[in-house]
């Protein structure tokens, strides 16, 4: 009796505990985020200044998108590249994480903007080593046709839970900018279980329920050695990247508030990466079949994520989701910059 009394009383600080100094992140992240934060030395030095109108010909690139689609698809020749300019580019931005938090989401939405290029796959060319050994220009191949004046982005979640990744880009491209979509941790953490459980459903396995995942059984707390737990422990992964790049080259998006008012975060990228402002209400419309909004490129194309986004998640218990908000930690946007140039010296 005694010892369940322990447990209980344990339970009950830890999730007093969370609640106290938890989701402080989150809230941030709805009022402002990294980029938003005054940065020691102003982005547009370090950048280069802001594009104007002038150096993006907005009207001639979306006239030219449909010439780029059938790039993509293979239809052209070495003769067309050349006649139109087309290059491919080493990316400017790369989606780092999180897995679970919207990346995709957030690489369409971008891919909105006419100055913006898509790597349509996730490459895992800095967290495979088999693909890292295979160079640079193996990389900078598996990029999309462009424009020189386009800025090409990619995504891979994994890179930001990665520990050789961020040193791999550092060379690469030191003043690249980087940006990380988060989510509540504890709804993250169920997403990515949530995946995993499907595929394991797919081929008619079973799987343990998220409790027992989630929660040591001898300790009653936090199982931060499962993967999904551990990825929604931002800080540990961001104090790595911190060691090799500045906090003014990332940018945090809200991936709760992409879902529901998608617009603001956009524009806040477009900012961050100096583009000219482009996307507006008209490219996002609310499809209520879905529940998640879809994109607009024009009067003709019109495009929705995969049915497999926007899963329902299974219920977990209530203690078990105010436990987990412990993860959102107070310190995400708290690291002391000047250690990382210290560190990295």
């Amino acid at each position: 009796m005694l010892f369940k009394q322990q447990v209980w009383l344990r339970q009950k600080l830890l999730v007093l505990g969370s609640l106290a100094v938890g989701s402080l992140l989150y809230l941030v992240a709805r009022v402002g985020s990294l980029d938003r934060l005054q940065p020691i030395c102003p982005v547009e030095s370090r950048f280069g200044g802001a594009h104007n109108q002038a150096e993006f010909p907005l009207r001639a690139l979306q006239f030219k998108r449909g010439l780029l689609h059938e790039f993509r698809k293979g239809n052209s020749s070495k003769e067309q590249v050349h006649l139109h300019d087309l290059v491919q580019q080493l990316p400017k931005a790369i989606i780092i994480g999180v897995r679970k938090g919207g990346t995709r989401a957030l690489l369409e939405m971008l891919n909105l903007h006419p100055a913006v290029v898509k790597a349509s796959q996730e490459i895992h060319f800095f967290d495979n080593d088999e693909n890292y050994a295979k160079g640079i220009e193996w990389y900078r191949k598996k990029m999309p046709f462009s424009y020189p004046q386009q800025i090409t982005i990619e995504k891979s979640p994994a890179y930001f839970i990665t520990e050789e990744v961020p040193e791999r880009i550092y060379k690469m491209n030191s003043s690249i900018k980087l940006l990380i979509i988060v989510r509540e941790p504890t709804t993250r953490a169920i997403s990515d279980y949530t995946q995993v459980l499907e595929g394991k459903e797919r081929k008619n396995k079973t799987y343990y329920k998220f409790e027992k995942l989630a929660i040591d059984p001898n300790t009653c707390e936090v199982n931060t050695k499962y993967k999904a737990v551990r990825t929604s422990i931002y800080t540990k992964h961001l104090e790595r990247w911190l060691k090799y790049f500045p906090i003014e080259q990332f940018h945090v998006v809200d991936g709760d508030r992409l879902i529901t008012e998608p617009l603001p975060e956009l524009q806040l990228v477009e900012k961050f990466l100096n583009l000219p402002p482009r996307i507006s209400q008209y490219n996002l419309y609310f499809n209520a079949t879905r529940g998640f909004y879809c994109l607009r490129f024009n009067i003709i194309f019109n495009k929705c994520l995969a049915g497999s986004k926007g899963r329902i998640h299974p219920e977990s218990k209530r203690t078990l989701i105010l436990t987990m908000v412990l993860i959102y930690e107070e310190n995400f946007l708290a690291i002391p910059r000047d250690s990382v140039a210290t560190e990295r010296n």
